[in-house]
């Protein structure tokens, strides 16, 4: 299985998602091999993050790459690197493609050395390094969606040469798993793949690894947690704000994460006269993302398209109700929760200064969106996965 980020060598969604896929397929009796683009001791510092009887074997290749890096986040990495032990460490191409070029290579000795019945690819990077793989061992690839680069850049400025690869990379494989419904239909309309090739595998939630026992709640909190990109629409978040505050001057916004859009977006509020209102977090690690969902009164995910979306989850766990855009994956399978298209501002606003105002609508989505999420298990999509591979081996 080849990816580009595995805990806690992660920095989103990504690697959080991989964790709990392979924690469900070792479940399910199946042994992985889980390649990432850096140094890892294979064996014993994975087994220590899960357990004993996770039968589930890490291996490190060295790179500067991240699960959702774009040609401008690569040059920033490499900028970065100012010591002579980091530039040891990391081995740098020229540019992002040299990094997905080289990646490939080692894919095939890989595969030529570890034994496997399937190949499975997670993301557009991986996707050149699987068909490396197949081409050396001859097995089944599986590439697997978990944005497009129609979600990356809102459909605007779409980088050909990342699309190239993702188009090239389904074409190849021998099925293609989704994250959602909402991500197949854009992988059938703009890649020109069979439906019949495609089959959705929702995302799921480690309850346990996710529920936090802090509870402080603090006044009317709103939280927004997430990359700061154009793609998770922290512009439309900051506008709601604005309204908000109008008719809730005692409501505050956290926004927590950070991107090539953050000092956009604190220009705006600074714009819109509400600084003093919206506080900047940048990037948070595992506790201190606990600590802010159970600060907030609400989570808001207001996406311009969402391949699927795991931090209604998380926040739902720790009991925190959540508002989503409906332009995402996750509104297919989580219920209990407010929904808004991300561009109507006003309806956005209003939602949010509901919940504030209500505390019995507060109470029912944290409830019946704790029970529901609760009952979500990576095993499902686990077995989902295993079903996928015993139809290619037959």
């Amino acid at each position: 299985m080849f990816g580009w980020e595995f805990p806690p060598f992660n920095s989103g969604g990504l690697g959080t998602a991989c964790y709990g896929l392979t924690r469900g397929l070792s479940r399910e009796g199946a042994k992985v091999t889980f390649v990432i683009p850096r140094n890892a001791n294979a064996d014993y510092g994975f087994l220590k993050l899960i357990a004993a009887n996770i039968k589930v074997k890490l291996l490190g290749v060295k790179s500067a790459l991240n699960a959702y890096a774009t040609s401008q986040d690569y040059a920033e990495q490499l900028a970065n690197v100012k010591s002579k032990a980091d530039a040891a460490f990391y081995i740098y191409g020229r540019n992002l493609f040299e990094e997905v070029e080289r990646y490939a290579k080692k894919a095939a000795e890989i595969a030529a050395e570890e034994p496997h019945e399937v190949i499975h690819a997670h993301e557009w990077l991986t996707f050149k390094a699987g068909i490396a793989a197949k081409k050396v061992s001859g097995k089944p690839l599986i590439v697997h969606v978990h944005a497009t680069e129609f979600d990356r850049t809102g459909g605007t400025g779409l980088n050909q040469r990342v699309y190239d690869i993702e188009r090239a990379g389904m074409h190849a494989a021998d099925a293609v798993i989704a994250v959602s419904n909402y991500t197949k239909n854009k992988i059938v309309q703009h890649y020109g793949i069979s439906p019949d090739k495609v089959s959705v595998v929702h995302n799921a939630i480690d309850a346990e690894r996710n529920a936090s026992q802090i509870s402080s709640k603090s006044g009317k909190t709103v939280l927004y947690l997430g990359r700061v990109t154009l793609q998770k629409g922290p512009d439309y978040f900051i506008e709601a704000a604005k309204r908000v505050l109008e008719k809730e001057p005692d409501a505050r916004f956290i926004v927590a994460g950070s991107g090539d859009m953050e000092g956009k977006v604190i220009e705006k509020a600074a714009r819109l006269g509400i600084s003093d209102k919206v506080f900047f977090t940048g990037f948070l690690r595992k506790h201190d993302i606990a600590k802010a969902y159970s600060m907030a009164s609400l989570y808001v995910m207001p996406s311009v398209s969402e391949p699927f979306g795991l931090t209604p989850l998380e926040a739902a766990i720790n009991r925190t109700p959540v508002l989503i855009s409906k332009q995402s994956g996750v509104s297919e399978v989580f219920k209990n929760c407010l929904r808004v298209d991300f561009w109507n501002i006003d309806e956005m606003a209003n939602k949010i200064i509901a919940v504030l105002r209500h505390n019995e609508l507060q109470q029912s989505l944290t409830e019946n969106g704790y029970s529901e999420v609760s009952a979500m298990s990576w095993n499902n999509a686990a077995r989902k996965c295993v079903q996928i591979y015993s139809s290619l081996l037959k």
